[in-house]
């Protein structure tokens, strides 16, 4: 029996999801007979089928009556016995161990064949095991323990990795530029935060515009990501060579371009004591969270407080568990949090929740009744119009100035975008890196071992 194990880190997922609408109305579906299935587009759709890319065909036998009961969001759920799961994919889910690992075996039933007309998936089995810690997953992958990386390889770990490939242990390959970046944003949901006495700054473009004056990017590249990432200044990376637009507002390394924008807000150090504060007296003051564990975030986190502290902004810093975290950004029960929103597609309008004031995956506002600002209502418009237009040119023009527009409103500073390195195994066979996630498990029913 072959199997292949991989260790995973317990970073959570995107809180993304995909609002699958065209003119305004969801796409209606049926099935005239039993071998076809007819989508019905309410109108134009630039993504068109694309958009299915991220809908999961669940079985009608198993979930139909949840569905009619609406119980249908909790019929599965972690103490689900996995017998009782069905699904279409290469491998049926035969243990789940909370917190330790998710074993996996062959699904006899798969659809998909090999070039060559063999079944797949390669494997018998696939075992994922859950690794808290980035430097215990280094460890169980040097030691021959685990055959490949959940996520990509950390900067910290290429030299070690790097010394083992030419020992013939591993093999490591560069994927590209990440088209996910960390970012810092401030919770900016009116009725959560217009208590707050900071919110008369917070909310303000320009006091996030003087944040992002602070901090240098090229030494965030070389601090953060000892020198393997590219400085960005928004959401969409050059990893994304589709959809990057070079021509964002930038706000270049400038400590005193960043006082002057913090004092022409009322903002200035009047006692003394290193933080800027306004007439009232009320600091720039914030508490930061991140996940805890991951080293990127943690020393991000201090790289951002560092440089902010220079300007006058004070952040004091708190690494929670990813289940926090989450909790408090569904709640807005924060100041500021500096961490990784994962954009599930490549196309815009496969991430439109991000992007639009009503999407469920706006991070700085989720899911608002209506745009609190004219810049966000103007990104709702652009983005009905990208998603609703089908020349592919027209959509890049349009999304460009939505681009624009969200760099002008810095509601998410970015200021690095990693270079992604893979690594496994040297017995694993069939690894194509993609610069999406999963970088390696993407296809796993093509992945094989040899023999040692």
């Amino acid at each position: 029996m072959f199997t292949l194990t991989a260790a995973m880190d317990p970073k959570s997922g995107s809180v993304l999801t995909s609002v699958l609408t065209a003119g305004g109305k969801p796409i209606a579906v049926n099935a005239p007979t039993p071998d076809t299935v007819t989508l019905i587009f309410a109108g134009p759709s630039g993504p068109g089928l694309r958009m299915l890319d991220q809908v999961a065909i669940l079985p009608k036998h198993k979930l139909e009556a949840a569905y009619a009961s609406g119980a249908f969001a909790k019929s599965w759920s972690a103490a689900t016995p996995p017998a009782e799961l069905a699904g279409l994919g290469p491998f049926l889910l035969k243990e789940y161990t909370p917190g330790q690992r998710l074993v996996f075996e062959r699904n006899p039933r798969y659809w998909r064949t090999a070039p060559n007309g063999d079944a797949l998936p390669y494997l018998d089995r696939l075992v994922l095991e859950i690794v808290p810690d980035q430097n215990a997953e280094l460890l169980r992958l040097q030691s021959g323990a685990t055959d490949l990386t959940q996520d990509a390889l950390r900067p910290d770990d290429y030299v070690p990795v790097k010394r083992l490939e030419q020992q013939g242990t591993l093999k490591m390959e560069e994927i590209g530029i990440s088209t996910d970046a960390d970012g810092l944003w401030f919770c900016l949901k009116p009725e959560a935060r217009r208590k707050d006495p900071r919110w008369a700054f917070v909310q303000q473009p320009a006091f996030r515009q003087a944040l992002s004056h602070a901090v240098d990017r090229e030494a965030f590249a070389q601090t953060v990501f000892l020198g393997e990432a590219v400085p960005i200044w928004g959401p969409v990376t050059p990893g994304n060579r589709e959809w990057f637009s070079p021509n964002v507002p930038r706000y270049p390394y400038d400590e005193a371009k960043a006082k002057a924008l913090l004092k022409s807000l009322g903002l200035e150090d009047r006692n003394g004591n290193g933080v800027v504060e306004d007439a009232k007296g009320t600091e720039a003051r914030f508490t930061l969270i991140t996940q805890k564990g991951l080293t990127y975030y943690e020393r991000g986190s201090a790289v951002i407080r560092d440089a902010a502290a220079k300007v006058g902004i004070a952040f004091d810093l708190a690494p929670l568990e990813v289940g926090a975290v989450y909790t408090r950004l569904q709640a807005c029960d924060y100041d500021a949090v500096y961490m990784r929103v994962l954009l599930t597609d490549l196309d815009p309008a496969g991430n439109i929740d991000f992007w639009v004031s009503y999407g469920e995956g706006h991070p700085w506002n989720i899911a608002s009744k209506t745009p609190a600002t004219e810049w966000e209502a103007r990104i709702d418009q652009l983005m009905a119009q990208q998603a609703a237009t089908l020349d592919l040119e027209q959509r890049r023009t349009l999304f460009a100035e939505v681009q624009k527009v969200m760099a002008e409103g810095s509601p998410v500073l970015y200021f690095a975008a990693p270079r992604l390195y893979s690594a496994h195994s040297t017995r694993m066979r069939g690894g194509v890196p993609s610069v999406m996630r999963p970088h390696l498990l993407w296809n796993v029913d093509m992945l094989a071992v040899s023999a040692k």
